[in-house]
């Protein structure tokens, strides 16, 4: 098995393509052992790796995020743990776990206006297709969280959550395209 490696804006993210399908449908978002070990056998593996803080679940890619470490020492044992995983053929997902892996893959719920839903749908769509596949190639994706008096709140997950860049994607990436399409959007702000 052949695994690639994947740099990414944030410099403490690497995403690791390993040739298979990750997760067929959504996302999945582990940001401590705990969560990870109850829902996931691979999430638990690579939070057994010291140092290891994040672990994302894309499509076809997994983006995983260390603390106060250095890739060049911990790469060999993540590659390790993905190859030992996917070698040993058990799911990504834990059984129990997979039915309602959305609890996993989104938490909030989205909030706005009832007499503002044709905006929201319109902001949604522009999120889905000229800003998730963006995200993805860097190993995160955005989300949408609610809309209140012309702020968009989105939710930034994966390589994107704490990358240094992530405010200037915000900012002058996502706000000045759904300005542009949608004039009632004057800012857009990151929620957690």
């Amino acid at each position: 098995m052949f695994i690639q490696t994947e740099s990414t804006p944030n410099p403490a993210t690497l995403k690791f393509l390993p040739g298979k399908v990750v997760m067929a449908e959504g996302t999945a978002d582990f940001r401590d052992a705990d969560a990870a070990d109850a829902a996931s056998p691979l999430a638990g593996r690579l939070f057994a790796v010291p140092g290891v803080s994040g672990v994302f679940f894309g499509y076809d890619f997994i983006a995983v995020t260390v603390e106060g470490a250095e890739w060049q020492h911990l790469k060999p044992a993540v590659l390790g743990a993905i190859m030992e995983h996917f070698m040993g053929g058990d799911p990504v997902l834990a059984p129990a776990h997979s039915h309602d892996a959305d609890a996993h893959r989104e938490t909030g719920e989205e909030f706005y206006d009832k007499e503002d839903e044709e905006i929201v749908l319109t902001i949604k769509e522009l999120l889905e297709t000229r800003v998730r596949p963006a995200v993805a190639m860097d190993g995160g994706d955005i989300t949408f969280r609610g809309f209140e008096n012309g702020t968009v709140f989105l939710n930034m997950k994966g390589a994107c959550s704490g990358c240094p860049s992530s405010t200037a994607t915000l900012k002058h990436g996502i706000q000045n395209l759904l300005s542009h399409f949608i004039p009632e959007v004057q800012q857009v702000e990151q929620v957690v």
